[in-house]
């Protein structure tokens, strides 16, 4: 089972939480500060503990760089909400 989401990142947040979702997107908060990667690491690193999955499950397809991510989970994940 393959699991598309698309999340728009908040960083530098006090502390790592989902926000909820709006027109598909969900609006999640990381702490990490936006710079090598670290954003990305955080963001993997909450939704494998929220999801119940190992790091190796998820994926940052597009948006490296950016605040909007099309992130791709791999196989059976419990439900966020």
């Amino acid at each position: 089972m393959i699991t598309v989401l698309f999340i728009k990142v908040t960083p530098n947040a006090k502390k790592n939480q989902i926000i909820g979702k709006e027109e598909g997107i969900w609006r999640i908060r990381i702490r990490g500060i936006p710079e090598k990667g670290r954003v990305n690491e955080e963001l993997i690193s909450f939704l494998a503990e929220v999801l119940d999955i190992s790091q190796s499950q998820i994926t940052i397809v597009s948006g490296h760089t950016s605040r909007l991510k099309k992130v791709k989970i791999e196989g059976p994940c419990k439900e966020i909400l």
